[in-house]
């Protein structure tokens, strides 16, 4: 009890929001991580933890029962439900892929900008956690264990700065990285490569072609990434008129 008890306080408690100039470093360290090609394999597997998290969640808000998810080591990913080959519930479970970190996104700037960047990290071990319980593949299961150890590990050991440091990047490489699996799609689907891709299966199941779907998709995940930018960036008018004082004076 002493230990939940503990858990709930360091969960609950207040940290400062992100600096100005941390807001800047990480949206900086974020863009590389997207764009560098080495590194947006690495940083694509949480994009992906997190689009087949999105399709877990819809899933089970849609009554349907969750059957088992796999993360593979080409970054693809796979979540299976029973339930309705169709209607409301499947097109939702569908939906939720690709809009998944774009939402968790703004979800985490909300967190972060009220003060709570560790009860983010804490909030995302839990559904790590949870997301353990429904992986049925080996390299899935090692993947998402090493992540949630990580971010659990610096939750509990490490500095007040260092848990917002962390809480503010991973904020920004979701909403970053949001629309580039798009792009990746939108490639795939005009090489014909993607007839079983959410978009295909969402074509089929309401009659509207996969390139509607695919520009929703990225529409909403960069409506996502402005809304999130637009939240963050006024941290740094601060640093910008700090700068102007700098220059003025000298």
């Amino acid at each position: 009890m002493d230990l939940l008890a503990e858990v709930w306080r360091r969960a609950t408690a207040a940290q400062p929001p992100p600096t100005p100039e941390l807001v800047l470093g990480a949206a900086l360290l974020a863009l590389l991580l997207v764009a560098h090609p080495g590194l947006w394999r690495v940083s694509r597997v949480l994009v992906t933890i997190t689009h087949e998290g999105g399709h877990a969640v819809a899933a089970v808000l849609a009554g349907r029962r969750l059957q088992g998810i796999r993360v593979h080591s080409d970054t693809s990913g796979l979540t299976v439900s029973r339930g309705r080959p169709s209607g409301p519930g499947m097109v939702a479970m569908l939906l939720a892929g690709y809009l998944g970190p774009a939402v968790v996104g703004l979800g985490a700037v909300g967190l972060l900008l009220a003060g709570h960047a560790l009860g983010l990290l804490w909030l995302v071990t839990l559904l790590l956690a949870a997301m353990l319980l429904q992986i049925r593949n080996l390299y899935g299961f090692v993947v998402v264990l090493v992540v949630a150890a990580g971010v659990l590990a610096l939750s509990w050991f490490g500095s007040a700065a260092l848990q917002t440091a962390l809480a503010t990047l991973l904020t920004w490489l979701l909403l970053v990285a949001a629309p580039k699996p798009v792009l990746e799609l939108a490639r795939q689907h005009r090489a014909g490569r993607a007839p079983h891709s959410d978009a295909g299966q969402l074509a089929r199941l309401t009659g509207l072609p996969a390139g509607v779907w695919i520009a929703l998709f990225g529409l909403l995940s960069l409506l996502g990434l402005a809304v999130g930018a637009a939240l963050l960036v006024p941290a740094l008018v601060d640093l910008t008129r700090s700068l102007a004082s700098v220059f003025t004076a000298s």
